[in-house]
């Protein structure tokens, strides 16, 4: 999955490439059309718009009507899972939002804005660096705002028997102290140190790693593992299990989505109903083997425990949903990329034991997403490429899936001087400013179609690198993707394809290979604390840029005006180099080499020179620059007949992160 956007997401429309420009579409926005919304520290907030939605056949609108219930239906397992006071402190900061007539304006004005930061990262971790934010106002001032709020009606979680003033008390680490639960997933912490106890997330409790190490887990991505009296028990996710209120109301709405699906999609649907009740492996396995084989129905959804991104272990899976409807306009060329698998795996620089001598189908969609919730929204990926089970992928194929929307309102919501503040040259600037939006895009579909379905891994992993690999195996699947699509990226087959024309072909490649390096200084905006990468998607693009920085003449780092530049010099070698690195990496996977996969990361990919950091954020904070971007979801309303039936579905724009978050929690200001 390409989940966190980063230098080179998509920033203009200019010079769309033969496979991917199209005729001017009837659902042209208005040029006055509003992405971005507002700033909250270092996060953007953006508008998702899906403009084809209104044209849709009214079974297929139902449907999504349906689907999109679902995807808000689950959205507290999600918040559960990061983090277990999450509920608790959500409910505190709405009550006192939504009681605030009497609360002093400053406090006011510093709780709203540590909510919306709350809203966008699921809770008081941030989503990228994983590490913990804080109120900014004092634990006496969060006191008399939430005493002000209880005068004005506001209803607090408060314990039995329990006071406000002992809530606030018992609550105030939570949202004061930074040291109290400080990272999220926490992959390095550390010589002797654990990597389950030092995470602050809520998939296991009371569990070390070494607890793990005789026992088997009957239900390895749908399950919370905690110690009882000394007794180590999972907690199945399913009805009758954890999460069972949320996953009832969630299968409740599948059920009425299946009358309103195709057939394929309506097997889908029933199969993952079927998991919901059971949580069986078995379930879990049958489900994913039918959404794949649903290859053409025009709406689809993903719901459920999918990426193991938050894990330390990367086996727990995190709730999320996306409902979408393909983009036709847009898909012709990641069709055409997809139907070429074998001829890109038959080329993999890799040894020919870990090629797949057959590659199993592979769906590819441009996609208008309608809701994402979960691990998916309020930040988004912008790509997806599932199931994650290596078994089934060489089995019987994935599905890939660029978010074509979500792409245009990065696109829409950010300024083109953030690339012109990195690149060492105007020619590099400018290179970047015509064709970084396309290059970005098409690596994106070499990343999901391509990269992620590729490969065979060998047969005493039995289908499940992961258990290997362990905390690394996330950060290495992302990186072998990314290698994947820069080592192909120069390849004659992209203008074979018809995805770029051959006069523009170098151009692209070097926008490219340029934006890839400077990403490996501009992504340490990000973070802004201590001194080592978590986030896995951020690790990979560190480790290869710093392995070829190691180990090639590609890149050099220069100094101008007392900054630095990561320059790519020698595209030749980039590629030269990338195919050295990815037959490495596909050996690791393939291989199961825990020790070379750690020591890889170790080296290349987990730690930074905070002096640097420093230098680049002080650089992106004198444009003004985010650090990342939250998306406001449309929103869908049913229009009724006088007898209660369906006769419409409204699609409406928000255009505020606070009247939606409050909404979905059942709670208007």
């Amino acid at each position: 999955m390409t989940h966190v956007e980063d230098e080179n997401t998509p920033l203009t429309d200019s010079g769309k490439p033969a496979a991917i420009a199209t005729a001017a579409s009837p659902h042209t926005p208005p040029p006055d059309r509003k992405y971005l919304l507002e700033r909250v520290d270092d996060a953007a907030v953006a508008q998702l718009y899906a403009d084809g939605f209104s044209s849709l056949p009214l079974d297929q609108k139902i449907l999504i009507w349906h689907l999109y219930q679902a995807a808000l239906a689950g959205r507290d397992i999600y918040y559960d899972q990061r983090y277990a006071h999450n509920l608790e402190m959500r409910e505190v900061l709405e009550q006192i939002l939504t009681h605030a007539g009497r609360v002093d304006p400053e406090t006011l004005a510093e709780i709203q804005r540590y909510t919306k930061l709350f809203w966008l990262n699921t809770g008081p971790h941030n989503n990228l660096t994983a590490r913990k934010f804080v109120l900014k106002c004092t634990p006496e001032a969060l006191r008399d705002a939430a005493r002000a709020a209880a005068a004005s009606g506001a209803s607090f979680p408060l314990r039995c028997g329990e006071s406000l003033d002992a809530l606030l008390a018992r609550m105030q680490p939570l949202f004061f102290d930074p040291h109290v639960d400080t990272i999220v997933t926490n992959k390095t912490p550390g010589p002797g140190k654990d990597i389950l106890a030092s995470s602050a997330n809520n998939l296991y409790v009371g569990i070390s790693m070494k607890d793990l190490d005789t026992f088997e887990e009957k239900h390895p991505l749908n399950s919370r593992i905690v110690k009882n009296d000394g007794r180590i028990v999972e907690e199945v996710y399913r009805i009758d299990g954890k999460y069972d209120k949320e996953i009832r109301a969630i299968v409740g709405h599948l059920e009425a989505a299946v009358p309103y699906a195709t057939p394929t999609m309506a097997a889908a649907l029933q199969a993952l109903v079927r998991f919901y009740r059971t949580g069986l492996e078995a379930d879990r396995i049958a489900y994913d083997i039918a959404w794949v084989q649903d290859k053409s129905s025009p709406v689809d959804t993903i719901n459920g425990f999918v990426e193991v991104y938050m894990d330390p272990r990367g086996m727990k899976g995190a709730w999320e949903a996306l409902v979408f409807y393909v983009n036709r306009e847009k898909t012709e060329g990641i069709r055409r990329l997809a139907a070429s698998a074998q001829w890109f795996e038959d080329r993999m620089p890799w040894a020919p034991q870990y090629r797949k001598d057959g590659v199993r189908g592979i769906t590819a969609n441009a996609i208008d997403v309608v809701v994402e919730s979960g691990d998916s929204g309020p930040i988004t990926p912008v790509g997806i490429n599932l199931p994650n089970d290596q078994d089934i992928r060489e089995k019987y194929g994935s599905k890939s899936v660029s978010l074509t929307n979500v792409n245009e309102a990065y696109d829409k919501s950010t300024s083109a001087e953030f690339r012109k503040e990195f690149a060492w040259s105007l020619e590099e600037a400018e290179r970047a400013e015509r064709w970084s939006s396309i290059a970005s895009e098409l690596t994106t579909d070499l990343h999901e179609v391509i990269g992620h379905a590729s490969g065979k891994i060998a047969e005493h992993l039995k289908g499940s690198p992961q258990s290997f690999l362990k905390e690394q195996y996330s950060a290495l699947e992302e990186s072998r993707a990314d290698l994947v699509a820069l080592y192909f990226l120069p390849n004659p087959k992209m203008v074979e394809l018809g995805l770029i024309d051959a006069a523009d072909h170098e151009q692209i490649v070097l926008a490219e290979f340029e934006g890839y390096a400077r990403n490996a200084l501009v992504q340490l905006r990000r973070i802004r604390e201590g001194t080592q990468i978590e986030e896995d998607h951020m690790r990979n693009r560190q480790m290869i840029v710093q392995w070829l920085l190691a180990n090639s003449p590609a890149i050099e780092v220069r100094r101008r005006d007392d900054k630095t530049y990561y320059a790519m010099v020698d595209a030749k070698a980039f590629q030269e180099a990338v195919g050295r690195l990815l037959a490495e990496v596909q050996r690791i996977k393939a291989e199961g080499d825990y020790a070379a996969a750690k020591a890889l990361f170790e080296t290349y990919g987990v730690h930074f020179d905070p002096a640097l950091r420093d230098e680049i954020v002080a650089r992106v904070e004198h444009l003004n620059m985010p650090s990342y971007t939250g998306f406001v979801q449309p929103r869908l309303e049913p229009v009724l007949a006088a007898d209660g039936t369906i006769t419409d579905i409204a699609i409406s724009y928000p255009l505020d992160l606070t009247t939606q978050m409050l909404e979905y929690s059942g709670r208007r200001q």
